[in-house]
C-alpha cells in the first residue's frame, strides 16, 4: 500500500474520529462483555453506535482503515473488535515527512 493509499484512509472525519477514539478506548467506549478494549480492541457495534451510523457504514470505514494497516481486526465469537496500530500511524507520519 502506498503513502497515498494510507493517507487517503485518513481523509474522512469519521475515520479520523475512530482513530482518535481507539487511541484511548477506555475513555471513549463503555465496558464490553467480551474482549479487552486495550488488548483485543473495541467491538465494531460500539464504534457504529458512537459514530451514529449503521453497522454497515461503520464496517465500510473500518475496512478502509484495516486495509490501510492503520487498524487491526480480531474476531471473537460473532463480534469483530478493532484496535489501532500505532506503529503504522507512526510509519505513515515518517513517510509523509520524507516526501
Amino acid at each position: 500500500m502506498t503513502v497515498l493509499d494510507r493517507a487517503n484512509a485518513l481523509a474522512n472525519a469519521s475515520r479520523l474520529s475512530i482513530l482518535t477514539w481507539l487511541a484511548d478506548p477506555d475513555a471513549s467506549f463503555p465496558p464490553q462483555v467480551h474482549g479487552d478494549k486495550r488488548g483485543d480492541g473495541v467491538c465494531g457495534a460500539f464504534i457504529a453506535e458512537k459514530l451514529g451510523v449503521t453497522a454497515a457504514t461503520a464496517s465500510a470505514h473500518l475496512k478502509i482503515l484495516t486495509d490501510a494497516g492503520l487498524v487491526r481486526a480480531r474476531r471473537i465469537g460473532k463480534w469483530t473488535y478493532f484496535k489501532r496500530v500505532d506503529g503504522a500511524l507512526e510509519a505513515l507520519g515518517r513517510d509523509i515527512a520524507n516526501l
